[in-house]
């Protein structure tokens, strides 16, 4: 288990940090009420009793993890990027990365989804 956002980004592969490092910048820019915290062993912003968005870094790939509904209402935009999404994830590379609009927009959805 990590003790916060520094020590799992630290841990996360060398070429996958600069990504971890910028989505974290990004979600807490968009989410600034927004406390950080470890949940389900990995990075997330919670609001409330609500997590609103998480992120994971993984051996070639990173995710964006949201509620179902904020990845659904943006499926266009996610596919346009040319990124893969799950049910509530979406994941990217140092080779395409995720936008920014991309992550002030789920995250945006997210929150309004969970009514926060």
């Amino acid at each position: 288990m990590f003790a916060d956002h520094d020590a799992y980004i630290a841990a996360a592969p060398e070429e996958l940090r600069p990504l971890l490092v910028r989505l974290r910048a990004q979600l807490a820019r968009v989410l600034p009420d927004a406390e950080e915290v470890i949940a389900y062993k990995m990075p997330g912003f919670r609001i409330g009793k609500s997590i609103v968005a998480g992120y994971a870094a993984f051996s070639r790939q990173c995710g964006l993890y949201l509620p179902a509904s904020a990845i659904k209402s943006h499926a266009g935009d996610i596919a346009g990027a040319g990124l893969k999404a799950t049910k509530t994830g979406v994941t990217f590379s140092p080779s395409r990365p995720i936008p920014d609009i991309l992550v002030e927009k789920l995250a945006l959805a997210s929150r309004k989804d969970q009514n926060i």
